[in-house]
């Protein structure tokens, strides 16, 4: 892992610079405002420093792929004592695990037979062992898990200390989650996006949120398109949406009338499609929809985006044989809704690492136009060991 730090004047060139050194893949740690007080400021400006991580590409082989130093992490986490550093991101998780290890030295001191193994365990596998129970415990696929650990595992020095892997492990899920994917706007190239997912994710008010952003507060054109005519309700929801909004909407039955409303709407920056729920059972359904989204027709500038949305309180299995039917779609990025009806979001990192899509927005309510927002990889890391809210 690669992890630099960068000072500009502002958040955004801050950022600036480690995307064009580091590359698109670079992920942000942290972020450190500096202030300066008294005298100084009449002749120092503020600056805002970011530390950003890259995580090296390398062979697979019978050794974890990518390590973290934890020379450069234990660098950080000593020079970062300040309000925003990533401690204070944990809040008490480390206090609460360490907590934990000491309950847990007090039994075995109550268990003679087991004196002679707790002297032989390592302090710092007992540390892992905890963090690995944590993110069981908020049903992180044990493959995945056990992959987080090892990777640490082997790159801790005997002399590391809990700050340290701790921290480690921290931007090693961030890293993994990667950076989340947002619809963005490119003068003269509309965009066409598509909403696919099985019944009762909630794609329509979804995408009635995404909606009222783009037309409130990105100042966007934007016309919604609707194939969910299986559902009256469905229709007439979005339709209230769209009027409240002031925004076109179309209800098309064909793949005609869909490229038909495409045409309509080739003068607006931001297109968006629903389409009927389908279970992944259904395989001639979930074909149809492939239809609908791969075969109708582009215009000259026109770039297509599918969301697959998903519920963050569906079961694991079931995720995975809802992702492995629309893979057949191509590339997409996963929405997860309904974060507030569970309170273990495991799968979020487990479906990342076995798509490789992109996570992009989540939703936790029903509310237009809140209860939406871009994944903070950050949060849900924090999260995942133990540190939720």
């Amino acid at each position: 892992m690669i992890i630099k730090k960068f000072q500009a004047s502002t958040e955004q060139e801050a950022v600036l610079m480690a995307k064009e050194e580091m590359g698109s893949d670079a992920v942000v740690l942290n972020i450190k405002s500096t202030k300066h007080r008294g005298f100084k400021k009449l002749f120092k400006k503020d600056v805002v420093e970011i530390t950003a991580a890259l995580e090296e590409k390398q062979p697979t082989s019978s050794i974890p792929s990518s390590r973290i130093n934890v020379a450069v992490a234990e660098d950080i986490m000593e020079e970062e004592k300040q309000p925003t550093a990533i401690e204070e991101k944990l809040d008490n998780l480390q206090s609460m695990l360490e907590s934990r290890m000491k309950e847990i030295d007090a039994e075995n001191r109550e268990k003679p037979e087991l004196k002679e193994k707790k002297e032989e365990k390592n302090v710092n596998f007992s540390f892992l062992q905890l963090v690995y129970n944590q993110m069981l415990e908020n049903e992180v696929d044990e493959k995945y898990a056990n992959q987080i650990i090892g990777e640490i595992e082997s790159s801790i020095k005997k002399e590391s200390n809990l700050d340290s892997i701790l921290s480690g492990i921290y931007q090693k899920i961030v890293l993994k989650l990667g950076i989340p994917h947002e619809i963005s706007l490119k003068e003269g190239e509309p965009a066409l996006v598509f909403f696919v997912g099985p019944t009762g994710v909630g794609k329509t008010t979804t995408i009635a949120k995404i909606a009222s952003d783009f037309k409130l507060e990105k100042k966007a054109r934007v016309a919604m398109i609707t194939s969910d005519t299986y559902r009256i309700a469905a229709v007439e929801q979005l339709r209230t949406y769209a009027n409240i909004l002031d925004i076109p909407l179309q209800v098309v039955y064909t793949i005609e009338e869909l490229n038909h409303a495409i045409e309509q709407f080739k003068d607006y920056d931001l297109i968006l499609v629903d389409t009927a729920g389908r279970s992944h059972k259904n395989k001639e359904q979930c074909r149809e929809i492939q239809h609908l989204v791969n075969d109708c027709t582009l215009l000259q500038g026109m770039r297509r985006e599918i969301f697959l949305v998903l519920s963050a309180a569906t079961k694991y299995k079931d995720l995975l044989n809802i992702v492995d039917v629309y893979s057949q779609m191509g590339t997409y990025s996963i929405i997860f809704t309904k974060l507030d009806e569970t309170s273990a979001l495991g799968n979020i990192l487990n479906i990342r690492l076995n798509t490789s899509a992109d996570i992009s927005y989540v939703t936790s309510g029903q509310t237009v136009p809140d209860d939406i927002s871009i994944l903070d990889a950050q949060k849900l890391a924090k999260h995942l060991l133990g540190g939720g809210e």
